[in-house]
């Protein structure tokens, strides 16, 4: 199974980058969570890259939510990326379309 959890940061430092190829899905829970966890400093801004995540889980919605709260909850600005058509359903079908930024 190819999957790959990557982050860097902006040249300003003011948001956090996370990029996922392959499945979205608790195999990658740990890199994951290490990829915004492990960070020097916390971003005013995280966006997730899902333009190489071609499956996601429930496990991947656990994961964006535990995302949420660690970047602090309501006042959290996570914007997911790149989506296709099936994801984009998901996140909607969970209505997670309506606490994150689906652009």
């Amino acid at each position: 199974v190819i999957m790959d959890v990557t982050s860097e940061f902006s040249e300003d430092n003011n948001t956090l980058t996370i990029s996922i190829v392959g499945r979205f899905d608790f195999s990658c829970l740990q890199q994951f969570r290490i990829a915004y966890a492990n960070a020097e400093q916390k971003p005013a801004k995280y966006v997730l890259n899902l333009g190489g995540a071609d499956y996601l889980d429930s496990s991947a919605l656990g994961m964006l939510l535990a995302l949420r709260d660690f970047a602090g909850g309501d006042d959290a600005d996570i914007s997911i990326t790149n989506c296709t058509e099936d994801v984009k359903k998901i996140l909607k079908i969970t209505k997670l379309n309506e606490i994150f930024k689906i652009e």
